[in-house]
């Protein structure tokens, strides 16, 4: 999940108050929703040009991605004001993060999706070149004494100190994607080999002490040091599956290649189909829930499905869903913030970021 995730007592550095969401807005389309939460972020972005008030990059990272991707343009002063706060953290090893940070290679890879999203002429192209080298040269493999039989081989974490997740293995690759890295990239391809270990399904890619316990095709937190899953294990020891997980799993496979036809993914999608709402984060409830739909899109998006059968076998347009959704949730300012504030999704910012990258998603 996002960073900081076991430091919750930074919570109150950055939460903001909560607000009840305005019904009188549902019938205003994507674009209205758009172009509320962008005027809200203009307005609560800091005179340093960063959206979080302890000045940390990440978070203005993925509000930048999210404004550029949901049509705001580069040259808007509030747009370069942020890439220049963020141009502040670019560290002499290539790494884009704040300056004695443990989360080196959540904020690199969140500054890579802003800088490549920004980088229309070309002006990046050397920011970009270091912070992918910076970011590949922290994936868990043979450079840090990981060989392919072990856990973490392929996955990304926060940096060296913590082990890989994937909640960081999928913003890895989202950071190769923008970089224009395909399956073929051996970064991506040593990424398969972490995110197949983390989904609860026992075939040729997974033969995991976990892979049998629990075989429902979804995906958990990790599989590295010793197995955990956010949503809890089963009766028997099985690292239970849960929404955000999975479709983050589920989207990383397709950039690297896995096709539809692959038992990985289809396992994949009866998961998400067997437990699909836009009102919960499936197994975790509010918990992370506004990630959890930014991902959901993604995933959806990518997969290039404009349906997705439900429980019931009934046929949702997702982007309808969450468009009608979201449109019910938004604050009176244009914000959206999560009464669960667990993971940062008090913060209006972070979760306004979250969900206009959602409904850039819609829009396509």
């Amino acid at each position: 999940m996002p960073r900081f995730q076991d430091f919750c007592l930074l919570l109150a550095l950055s939460v903001a108050a909560v607000q009840l969401p305005s019904r009188a807005h549902a019938d205003e389309g994507v674009g209205g929703m758009i172009a509320r939460a962008t005027g809200f972020l203009r307005a609560s972005q800091q005179e340093s040009g960063s959206f979080s008030p302890e000045g940390v990059p990440d978070y203005t990272a993925l509000v930048i991605a999210a404004l550029l991707e949901s049509g705001t343009q580069v040259d808007d002063p509030m747009v370069q004001q942020a890439l220049a706060h963020l141009q502040g953290n670019v560290q002499e090893d290539g790494g884009i993060y704040q300056s004695g940070s443990r989360y080196r290679n959540y904020e690199t890879c969140l500054a890579i999706l802003a800088f490549s999203a920004a980088n229309t002429g070309g002006d990046y192209d050397g920011l970009l070149a270091d912070a992918e080298a910076f970011a590949k040269k922290l994936q868990w493999d043979e450079g840090e004494g990981v060989d392919p039989t072990g856990t973490s081989y392929g996955g990304a974490g926060y940096g060296r100190h913590k082990r890989p997740d994937m909640s960081n293995s999928n913003m890895f690759a989202e950071a190769l994607v923008a970089l224009g890295n395909g399956p073929d990239d051996p970064a991506m391809q040593r990424l398969l080999v972490f995110v197949s270990r983390c989904q609860n399904l026992e075939s040729e890619y997974n033969t995991t002490e976990f892979a049998g316990l629990n075989p429902d095709g979804g995906f958990y937190y990790t599989i590295a040091a010793g197995g955990s899953s956010q949503a809890g294990e089963t009766a028997n020891g099985g690292l239970r599956s849960y929404g955000s997980m999975t479709y983050a799993g589920l989207k990383s496979m397709i950039y690297a290649g896995v096709t539809a036809d692959d038992p990985r993914v289809k396992a994949a999608v009866k998961w998400v189909s067997q437990h699909y709402s836009v009102e919960q984060n499936p197994g975790m409830g509010t918990a992370g829930y506004y990630y959890y739909l930014h991902t959901l899109a993604k995933a959806l998006g990518v997969m290039g499905v404009d349906t997705l059968a439900d429980a019931n076998g009934v046929e949702r347009n997702w982007r309808a869903d969450l468009a009608a959704e979201l449109a019910s949730r938004q604050n009176k300012d244009g914000s959206w913030t999560n009464a669960n504030r667990r993971w940062l999704e008090g913060d209006a910012n972070l979760v306004t970021g979250y969900v206009l990258l959602t409904l850039a998603n819609c829009q396509r």
